[in-house]
Parts: structure tokens; sequence; C-alpha cells
């Protein structure tokens, strides 16, 4: 093989646990393994992020990855580490996000290659919506008792006495569904690995004990930790809700900065997780941090590769001249590198005032933009006070009282940015 795949994952922190003899099962040669992705939007967020790196890992070790869109799970809900019952997605709606979860994957997995190892999507809806109720129940419910399913986590804690609500024969179905995947993805792919986070212990091996009680054969388990904050917050989670890939639910600048402002102790662990840098690289990244914290090195690192991998260089460029606008020393050259959408969101919730295109014919004057025609300034006389004061400037320039806007200034041909002092910001709209 071209590494052992157990021992990149210890090194990084991404192994939680692991069924005895895998380590040594994945070292005889090729071997098939999958991850489940939960198909309930049209967008993977960074929560699913480590299940995809572990199937990167797990490809770039020489082995075979299957990425398994839960079609038929997703129907269902898995009770693993939620207390209540979840919405179920009709199948036109599942179909269109597994191609947008699929487009996403291909920038991590290589689906494309001729090689023995190219990397497959498979939806377990396609084997189970043909399966009725009475087969399943006697080909496969059978071979497992009531007791052993109770026993498991995910359901001891949905029927604690404490639990809220109590669960219902879907959800309990649930981990017999999940474990007849890797049953099947082992009769017809060979799929000797299941892969997740540690929460999915249980029904992973339920899927071992299916393989073993049926088959007679021997299915592996593997699973990363939960990935949690220092702070004991959500990772993942801000306060518009779950950091998606798609750019259009969490824009580039967004994302960027969401690594960019990881405490020192999760980016240095996230670092071995989110990027594919080398333990050396690492090391000599962390000794340099720890030199000199403030300079944020490993934040800064951490947000460049995984912007540039989950999106392009061109939005990692546009993010950091973005940060640069809004915490560095910028010019107005950077205001007018930004996109119009990035720009608007540098500056959302900045007091606005629109302005008619014709006041820009002969050129807009200071006292004019900053008071009369904004409000920005209480009155004219503050206006001329600020400029008098150099504290002015205009799309990051400083002006005086005798500067004109001009068409010629305009950001995307249509904003232009006031500001007072470093902080206090207004953007003119020009229509």
């Amino acid at each position: 093989m071209d590494s052992n795949f157990v021992a990149e994952l210890k090194w990084r922190g991404m192994l939680h646990d692991a069924m005895p003899g895998t380590e040594e099962h994945l070292l005889t040669g090729m071997q098939t393994a999958y991850v489940g992705i939960d198909p309930t939007a049209d967008s993977l967020h960074i929560g699913h992020l480590v299940g995809v790196m572990m199937l990167r890992h797990f490809q770039l070790a020489g082995h075979k990855p299957y990425a398994l869109i839960g079609g038929a799970t997703g129907m269902i809900g898995d009770p693993s580490g939620k207390s209540t019952e979840r919405n179920l997605l009709d199948e036109t709606t599942l179909r269109l996000n597994q191609e947008a979860i699929k487009e996403q994957l291909s920038r991590f997995l290589d689906f494309g290659s001729t090689s023995d190892n190219a990397a497959v999507l498979v939806n377990n809806y396609d084997w189970m919506k043909d399966i009725s109720f009475l087969d399943f129940v006697r080909d496969v419910g059978k071979h497992l008792t009531v007791n052993y399913m109770m026993a498991k986590d995910s359901v001891r804690k949905r029927l604690d006495a404490e639990a809220k609500e109590g669960m219902s024969f879907t959800e309990f179905t649930y981990q017999l569904v999940q474990g007849y995947d890797f049953l099947y993805l082992y009769q017809h792919y060979n799929c000797t690995l299941q892969m997740g986070g540690s929460d999915q212990w249980g029904n992973i091996t339920t899927g071992t004990e299916l393989i073993r009680r049926i088959e007679g054969g021997k299915g592996f388990a593997l699973t990363c930790p939960l990935i949690t904050k220092a702070d004991g917050t959500k990772f993942g989670k801000t306060e518009d809700g779950n950091v998606w890939l798609d750019a259009h639910r969490t824009s580039p600048y967004k994302f960027y900065q969401y690594w960019l402002n990881t405490s020192d102790a999760d980016a240095e662990k996230y670092i071995k997780i989110f990027t594919f840098l080398s333990e050396k690289e690492i090391e000599r990244l962390v000794e340099e941090h720890t030199k000199a914290p403030h300079l944020r090195t490993l934040q800064k690192r951490l947000a460049e590769e995984i912007t540039v991998m989950v999106h392009s260089q061109d939005d990692l460029d546009n993010a950091q001249i973005a940060t640069t606008i809004l915490f560095g020393n910028s010019t107005s050259e950077h205001l007018k590198k930004l996109n119009e959408h990035t720009f608007l969101e540098v500056f959302d919730g900045v007091p606005q005032a629109t302005v008619s295109r014709d006041d820009l014919e002969n050129g807009l004057d200071m006292i004019a933009a900053l008071s009369a025609k904004t409000s920005f300034l209480s009155s004219n006389g503050e206006a001329r006070r600020e400029l008098k004061q150099n504290s002015i400037s205009v799309n990051k320039e400083k002006v005086a009282e005798d500067f004109m806007i001009k068409e010629s200034d305009l950001i995307k041909d249509r904003y232009v940015l006031l500001q007072r002092g470093k902080k206090n910001y207004f953007v003119l709209v020009i229509e």
C-alpha cells in the first residue's frame, strides 16, 4: 500500500475507535470502505468534512472509497445524537441534493480516475426502493434480536426516562437499514469497512453483525472523534447557522472568516484534520505560531488551505482582500478588486444613502456627500471640521474639502465608501 491509513489518522487526531484487526486488514492490499452522507440539504456543511477527509486519506493510501448518499435512510431519520425525529424528504428533492453533493465531493475525491481505486458514489435508495417490508423483516430483521438493538446507545438515550420524546418504530429500524447497507456493499462491491463519526459506532457494528450472521464474513468498523471547540460552543455553527460548503449558503468570505477566527487550541487541532499538509510542515507551523501567536500563523494557513480546497484560489484572494479592507491598511485598489457580493457582505449593516447618477456628472462635492445629500454627518459645519482634521476618506483614500466624487471613483460602477476615522463607514449607492 502507498501508506498506512490508520497511522495517518492517528497522528492527525482523526481516529476514535477501530475494530480489532482493522489496521492489519488494510495492510493486506487494496480494500474498499464507505462513509454514509445525509442528503437532507443540497450542500454539505463543515460537519460532514471529517468523514470526507477520511475517505480522501483512504484513497490517497491506495484504497477504494465509496461515498454513500443516504437516500433511503434520509427518508427515515437517524436517531443518533438527536433528541427529536427529523423531517422526511421526497425522492425528487433527494436526487437533486445527491447531484449537488457529488459535485462538492469531487473536490476531494477522484471519481474520474481509470485506476482501480477510483471513488464511487452510490445511493442506498437504489437498492432499498424495491425491497418489500415483508422481505426485509424476513431476510434481514430475523437475524438480530430486539435485545441487541435496544442495547445501542442511540436507542437507549431516546428511550431514557428523562428523554422528552420517545422513538418511533421508523427510527428504531434505522440501524437495521444502515446495517443492511453495509451488508449490501459487502455482497456487491466487496466493501469490508464502514467509517463514520463516533456516534455511528452502534449502527456500524450492526452492519458487521449482519455480515457475520448472513454471509459468515468479516466486516470492520472505524470511527473518528466528533469535532468539538475548545470553548464548548458547537463546531461548524455561527449566528447564521451552519457553515456550508455551498457559496450561496455561506459565502467564501464568511467561510474564510470562520477558520481565521478559530482559537489557538482549535487551530492546532483543525490544521491536522482539515488540511493535507504533512506532519513535518504542521510541526513547523506550530513552532512558528508558538513563537509569535499574535501573528495567527496557524489560523491563516488553515483558512487558506481549506478555502482553496472547498472554493478556489480566486475566492481566497477575494476573502483576503475583504479582510484587509476591514482590519488592515487597504487602498482603493483593494476595494475595486472585490466582487460586488463580497463588498456588500463586508459592509452589511453599514448605513447607506442613495445618490442620483446625475449628481456625479460634474462631481459631487464632499460637504454634500457627507451631510446635505446623505446625513452621514449631522451638519455641513461638522463635515467641514472633519475634512480640515484630515479624518475623512473616500474609498480608503484621505480627501480634503475640495475633492469631488466622480463616476471614476465608483466601486463596481455603483458604490462609494465614505469613512470618518478608522471605524465609521457609510456607503453611497448610485442610481
